[in-house]
């Protein structure tokens, strides 16, 4: 299934299709350790699925749904059966700032069961059957469509994810509203201003709570830190930059926002699973 393989990454090469890939998948086939630029979401049909992402293995049974970010180093295990695998173009959904706040719902692997919610779960499930018949329909409208659903289906996993979030902060309505009210002001002034200095005196400036209040309430709406989501919004701009050839790394570890480039190269790494230059030479061949 996988076409075009340099090292670990992989190069998702679209048909006719533009912006999605889908795949009635049969292959009793090893995928070797790799990632991608897309949104990849994958159900086993028939026979269960296993999939090692970073250090965690996820086992999926029959119409268990898992949800791969861009960027996630994954390795598949060979398995007989039949799974559906759908690779969605990220950098669409990406430039788009209209669609940051629901790409929360999956900043990390999702692994939806019946047991992580009943009712999120058959909506996935419904959805991605969905795509099998939009996929291979001739209607101009069929890939409009599958980004529709996959859009209203991503809404309906983080607003789940924020009900849970309001459990876990301990708060009422009123108060969670309030919060996610400030989050947003505080997402897009880093949206506006990751390339300058952010300190987390300014964040909790803007945001009229404590530092302390301000950082503990951040982890726990975003479930990782304000500096890991500074960092995760300056490599996403890096990446852009990387793919100009007329831009040295050393000018887009400045533009992005990074102090020094020994950073730049060691945060990228941990965010991308490559350096750098290695990430700039990949688009280059």
């Amino acid at each position: 299934m996988i076409k075009h393989l340099n090292e670990d990454f992989e190069t998702v090469e679209y048909d006719e299709k533009k912006y999605v890939m889908f795949y009635d998948n049969y292959d009793n086939e090893e995928y070797p350790l790799h990632w991608h630029h897309e949104i990849e979401v994958i159900m086993p049909i028939k026979n269960h699925y296993t999939i090692n992402i970073r250090e965690k293995k996820y086992e999926l049974k029959e119409y268990d749904i898992i949800f791969i970010p861009p960027g996630e180093l994954h390795h598949i295990l060979a398995t007989p059966g039949r799974r559906f695998i759908i690779q969605f173009d990220y950098a669409m959904l990406q430039k788009h700032p209209l669609f940051s706040s629901v790409m929360r719902s999956i900043s990390a692997p999702l692994h939806i069961t019946p047991e992580y919610d009943k009712d999120i779960h058959a909506l996935a499930k419904k959805t991605l059957i969905s795509f099998f018949k939009l996929y291979h329909s001739p209607s101009e409208l069929a890939e409009v469509q599958i980004y529709s659903k996959f859009i209203e289906l991503l809404i309906a996993i983080r607003e789940y994810q924020i009900k849970h979030q309001l459990t876990l902060m301990e708060c009422d309505n009123d108060r969670f509203d309030e919060y996610s009210q400030m989050f947003d002001k505080v997402f897009k002034y880093i949206d506006r201003n990751y390339m300058y200095d952010i300190s987390l005196d300014t964040l909790a400036g803007l945001s009229g709570y404590s530092k302390f209040h301000f950082s503990r309430i951040f982890k726990q709406y975003s479930s990782i830190s304000y500096l890991e989501y500074l960092n995760e919004r300056r490599v996403k701009a890096a990446e852009d930059m990387l793919l100009n050839s007329k831009i040295s790394v050393t000018e887009v570890a400045v533009r992005s926002g990074f102090k020094s480039l020994a950073t730049f190269n060691r945060i990228f790494r941990k965010v991308k699973h490559c350096t750098p230059t290695e990430f700039k030479k990949l688009f280059q061949e």
